[in-house]
């Protein structure tokens, strides 16, 4: 029972990378392959998104 709660927490914060990564800035391969690596490595995948992912969309003038 213990993994099935730290599982859906994974779930739960690779669903919010992905989507911020979507709507992010980035190129499209860039975007392609911050999912592809999230989808793959799921907690790594996350980390490193979390510390070098493509940043949202807003620019400031």
């Amino acid at each position: 029972m213990e993994y099935g709660i730290l599982g859906l927490i994974i779930l739960i914060a690779d669903i919010y990378a992905i989507i911020k990564v979507l709507g992010s800035g980035a190129s499209t391969l860039s975007k392609l392959l911050w999912i592809v690596g999230i989808v793959i490595f799921p907690v790594l995948g996350f980390i490193v998104w979390l510390i070098a992912g493509p940043k949202g969309g807003a620019v400031n003038v």
